[in-house]
């Protein structure tokens, strides 16, 4: 290892601007070979790298984009938290430096800073932020860690984009031609695109409840109660005559028996940073393409008299919000990403685009088209996007929220009843809360002739539940030195309360200590010494026990 390569790296790294694009391939020095090399740059990814750090290893973090922290700093800032008392390590050392932020006056600019609200400030720490704060944070954070950061490095999908010996990794390429050598290598993407390119096994969609002995797996139509429509709604375009065709984003397949498996996924959504601050407040745009007949079976919602569309504009500090998903037709694009988790490049950039016109058209046509209710028209018009957020896309979030894509299949598998407690999980090395969550998957016509949905589960484990080291590490026979602390071996109903960003920040702490472990002894991560790990871990303060 050229340790002085690397200083001298981590020194331009920490001198270049924070959102500086890297050189061309052509002029680009290779990069010398890392301890550990991260391949996405997700909360997850920089825990991960900052870790790494801390611990006295050389890391490359190698980013797609060109920014750092995922859907933290993509609109996603009314964090889905759970028990906080789970929450620990460097997860909470993110949260803890939310709170000194806004504990100056001086950064209220847009709005008086609130009175105490539940899940808003809990102790020394704070759980709800801008996007802008966050990427500041994590952009400082890796910084001072001496983090060098590779970004605009998206990987080479093709089948020579990652290097193997054996059931080792060597390297991997990015699609500019970069190539990233390691000796322990963690994918921090929500989709898994550095495990699925190594050859692991993984898993897309819904597993039959009889798979691993759940209840709430498979599809889901007797149980899906929320977001749901309250009232009969005709999903013909001619109403009350099935040969006319249906309207628009509704699915002519009938679902399957309720338990079964299929390879569909829950909805994605741009989880938007709106504000109903004059000074502050950009117009919502009418996308090209914009189309008010996609709204047809929303509209036939509101004539039968909905109104309730604005529960969930969460509030976050200055004025803003975290604007997600609410009711039967909102934000959540339905059935339209199945494509995604597999898909290639322009695949994902196409249903992404498909994504922002539909989201974009939503609010466009809350906000303007006639035939919406004059109060409704009335309350959109008061909001419009943050002028002071994701300047560089037309203050439109970067990311699409993938809440689930691919998932690993590993020796282990986290399931509905580990999260429960009636079945033990071996080897934590973090803890999760949040609902068994999922949104959802597709929307069909019913028995009776109806608009329904379908997918939608939010039910709890009933406890801070345990997560196990063996669902972050593949199978030993695909690769010795592979982390996965974001698409890791869990089951969708599982996953759904996995998935959140607290989480996320845990497993890639705990993937980088079990990394640094493994490089000291010379060991295929598999065979980590637990009870090490473990020391280490507690040490740092990760919560890895907690009476319920």
């Amino acid at each position: 290892m050229d340790r002085k390569r690397f200083r001298a790296l981590a020194t331009l790294s920490a001198w270049l601007m924070p959102m500086a694009a890297i050189p061309s391939p052509a002029a680009a020095e290779p990069y010398p070979r890392a301890d550990i090399v991260i391949y996405g740059c997700t909360s997850g990814g920089v825990v991960a790298a900052i870790e790494a750090r801390r611990l006295g290893r050389s890391v490359l973090l190698v980013c797609r984009e060109d920014y750092l922290g995922g859907m933290s700093t993509n609109g996603l800032g009314w964090s889905d938290t759970g028990n906080h008392r789970a929450i620990g390590g460097l997860s909470l050392e993110f949260y803890r430096k939310v709170k000194r932020y806004y504990d100056d006056p001086s950064v209220w600019t847009h709005a008086p800073r609130p009175a105490r609200a539940e899940n808003f400030v809990d102790g020394d720490a704070m759980w709800q932020f801008e996007p802008k704060v966050a990427e500041r944070i994590f952009e400082d954070w890796a910084k001072q860690a001496g983090v060098i950061i590779v970004r605009n490095q998206p990987l080479d999908r093709s089948k020579r984009g990652v290097e193997m010996d054996g059931n080792r990794i060597t390297a991997f390429r990015s699609k500019t031609g970069q190539r990233f050598e390691g000796k322990v290598f963690i994918d921090a993407t929500y989709e898994g695109d550095l495990m699925a390119g190594a050859g692991i096994s993984f898993t897309v969609g819904r597993e039959g409840n009889a798979t691993y002995g759940e209840t709430l797996n498979g599809v889901q139509l007797a149980n899906t109660t929320n977001h749901q429509f309250t009232l009969d709604i005709d999903p013909y375009r001619v109403p009350g005559n099935p040969s006319s065709g249906l309207v628009p984003r509704i699915s002519a397949e009938r679902p399957a028996r309720d338990g079964t498996a299929d390879r569909k996924i829950q909805a994605y959504t741009y989880r938007m940073c709106l504000t109903d601050v004059p000074a502050n407040r950009v117009p919502f745009p009418k996308p090209a393409g914009y189309d008010a007949s996609q709204y047809i079976l929303l509209q036939r919602y509101m004539d039968a008299g909905y109104r309730d569309y604005f529960r969930k504009f969460d509030r976050i500090p200055n004025g803003k919000t975290d604007t997600n998903n609410f009711g039967a037709f909102s934000f959540d694009n339905i059935g339209m990403n199945y494509g995604y988790p597999e898909g290639s490049d322009a695949d994902r950039a196409a249903i992404a685009r498909e994504h922002t016109t539909y989201q974009q058209g939503l609010l466009w046509f809350m906000a303007n088209d006639p035939g919406v209710p004059a109060e409704t028209r009335a309350e959109m018009s008061k909001w419009g996007l943050c002028k002071d957020e994701f300047t560089g896309t037309g203050h439109w979030p970067r990311e699409i929220y993938v809440r689930e894509a691919r998932r690993m299949v590993s020796d282990f598998v986290m399931a509905e009843p580990h999260l429960r407690g009636t079945k033990p999980t071996p080897r934590p090395v973090g803890m999760g809360s949040y609902n068994m969550d999922s949104h959802n998957v597709q929307r069909i016509v019913d028995a009776r002739g109806f608009a329904r949905n379908e997918g939608n589960i939010e039910i709890s484990p009933g406890r801070a539940y345990l997560i196990s080291y063996d669902a972050i590490v593949p199978k030993k026979r695909e690769a010795t030195n592979l982390l996965v602390p974001v698409a890791l071996s869990a089951s969708h109903i599982a996953y759904g309360s996995i998935r959140m960003e607290p989480v996320f920040m845990i497993l890639g702490q705990s993937a980088a200590a079990a990394s640094s472990i493994a490089i000291d002894d010379q060991i295929a991560v598999q065979d980590v010494d637990y009870d090490k790990l473990r020391a280490r871990l507690t040490s740092e303060g990760q919560i890895l026990e907690l009476a319920n």
